[in-house]
C-alpha cells in the first residue's frame, strides 16, 4: 500500500464527532498503536478494492453521471467585490426579475469522443432556490433579473463533460451565473458494508482534484486529542481508496468527543481518470461537495 504525502489545514471550529465516536471518554481509534492502527487500515482498504474493482457497482459508476468538480460557474472574470463574494458565500439572493415558466424535462450530458446521456432536469425555481439556500436574502446580496436554458462544463467521473445549465442574469454583470440542471445518476449500492471496527475516520467529502489528476484534496475528521491525519491511498487500475487514521494523541488524560475537519491533500501514484474514488471505512464514492455554494446531489 502506497502512503500519499498528504497536507492538512484547519477548516472548521469543533465540530461533534461521527457515530463511531460517540462516547465521551475515547481513543476514537488513537489510543493504539501506530503500526495496529495503519495496518488495520491498509486491510480494510484492501477489501474495498477488491470489492468494487470489476464488480456491478463499479460499472454502473463508470455509466452514469457524477460531477466530482463544481457545478456553479460565477460570472466571467468573477465577482467584483468582496460584499458579492461574501453574498454568494451565505447564499444571500434577491430575485429582482421573471424566471422561465416552462422548461425541458430532460437534457443531453455529452464526453469527448460522442459518449452521452440523457439525464432529467431540476426546474429553474428548484435550481434559484438552491443558489439562495432558500431563504430570502439580506445585505450584502447578489440580484437575479432573469435565467434562461443554456450548458457548461463539469468535471465528471468520466471526464469533463458538458451538461445542460440555467444560466442567471445578476444586476451589476454582464456575464451569467451557470449552475449545471442535469440532475446526478443514483449512487450504485456499496459491493461492500461499512466498516464497525476499523480505527480512523471516514472521508467527509472531496473538494478538488488537481488540473493533472494526480493530486486530490479531501476533508476528514480530526478527534480534539489526535495529530493530524494521515490520509492514505490504496491504488487500483479500477479504483483509489483513501483511509484516513491518526499517528497517536497530542496529550494525556481523557479525550472528549469533540473534533475538527482538516483539509487534506494526498498525492497519487498516477492520474485519477475514471477510477472510483472511494472510502475505506463506508465502502461508499466520496462525495464531492464544495467549501462554499451549492453541491450536486449525491443520492
Amino acid at each position: 500500500m502506497r502512503v500519499a504525502s498528504s497536507r492538512s489545514v484547519s477548516l472548521l471550529a469543533a465540530v461533534a464527532l461521527a457515530a463511531a465516536c460517540l462516547g465521551a471518554v475515547s481513543g476514537c481509534g488513537s489510543q493504539q498503536k501506530a503500526g495496529d492502527s495503519h495496518e488495520e487500515s491498509a486491510h480494510r482498504a484492501r477489501k474495498v478494492a477488491a470489492a468494487w474493482d470489476g464488480s456491478a457497482a463499479s460499472a454502473a459508476w463508470r455509466a452514469g453521471y457524477h460531477p466530482m468538480g463544481e457545478v456553479v460557474q460565477l460570472p466571467r472574470g468573477g465577482l467584483r467585490s468582496n460584499a458579492d463574494t461574501r453574498a454568494y458565500q451565505t447564499q444571500s439572493f434577491v430575485l429582482r426579475g421573471t424566471l422561465p415558466a416552462t422548461r425541458p424535462k430532460s437534457g443531453r450530458v455529452a464526453w469527448a469522443g460522442g459518449e452521452s446521456l440523457t439525464r432529467p432536469l431540476t426546474g429553474v425555481d428548484e435550481s434559484y432556490n438552491t443558489l439562495a439556500g432558500g431563504r430570502k436574502g439580506g445585505k450584502p446580496h447578489l440580484a437575479v433579473t432573469g435565467a434562461k436554458l443554456g450548458e457548461m462544463r463539469v468535471d465528471t467521473s468520466r471526464g469533463p463533460a458538458v451538461v445542460p445549465a440555467w444560466l442567471f442574469t445578476l444586476e451589476g454583470y454582464d456575464s451569467p451565473l451557470k449552475q449545471a440542471a442535469a440532475v446526478p445518476s443514483k449512487l450504485p449500492q456499496p459491493p461492500i458494508k461499512r466498516a464497525s471496527n476499523v480505527p480512523g475516520y471516514p472521508i467527509d467529502r472531496l473538494v478538488k482534484i488537481s488540473a493533472d489528476g494526480r493530486r486530490v484534496s479531501v476533508v476528514t475528521l480530526q478527534g480534539a486529542c489526535d495529530n493530524s491525519p494521515n490520509v492514505h491511498a490504496w491504488e487500483t487500475p479500477d479504483s483509489v481508496v483513501l483511509s484516513a487514521d491518526v499517528t497517536g494523541k497530542k496529550r494525556d488524560g481523557v479525550c472528549t468527543k469533540q473534533g475538527k475537519l482538516q483539509q487534506v491533500t494526498v498525492k497519487l501514484d498516477r492520474p485519477i481518470r475514471d477510477r472510483v474514488l472511494l472510502d475505506a471505512i463506508t465502502g461508499k464514492p466520496v462525495a464531492f461537495k464544495p467549501l462554499h455554494g451549492p453541491s450536486p446531489s449525491w443520492s
